[in-house]
């Protein structure tokens, strides 16, 4: 194996943000942010709370259970096909991150908590790919 404590952590940040897209996905929004007067409720019931008319939780479903099943098959048995699909899924991640963060910030003025370790999670990612070097 490559590195398999890299992808492992990779892994493992992917599945902490399954589970706080799950959280979005399926507990009330009231419920998960606190309240209707919180910075997470006013985030996820903005005008962006959707990408082409699919709420962001329900693509961050499929788009982290996608790569975490991924990363875990590159695993257990990697291949370079793998671990570039895992480059492009991180690369692609980020971008809507940084998009996503902007929006908080600089946007709505507000912020998700689970937004943010979701988000900070792909920020993460690519900065594992980026400087920790395969042997």
């Amino acid at each position: 194996m490559e590195n398999k404590t890299k992808y492992t952590i990779i892994l493992t940040i992917f599945l902490i943000s399954l589970i706080f897209s799950g959280i979005l996905t399926f507990v009330s929004l009231e419920e998960a942010c606190g309240g209707i007067q919180t910075t997470c409720y006013a985030v996820q019931t903005s005008q962006y709370e959707s990408t082409f008319g699919i709420k962001n939780s329900n693509i961050g479903l499929v788009a982290f259970s996608i790569m975490a099943i991924l990363v875990f098959l590159h695993i257990k048995q990697p291949t370079k096909y793998k671990k570039q699909m895992i480059i492009a899924g991180i690369i692609g991640g980020t971008i809507f991150a940084l998009y996503f963060l902007y929006i908080q910030f600089f946007v709505i003025d507000a912020l998700c908590k689970y937004c943010m370790v979701i988000d900070i999670g792909m920020l993460l990612n690519l900065g594992i790919i980026i400087f920790w070097k395969d042997k």
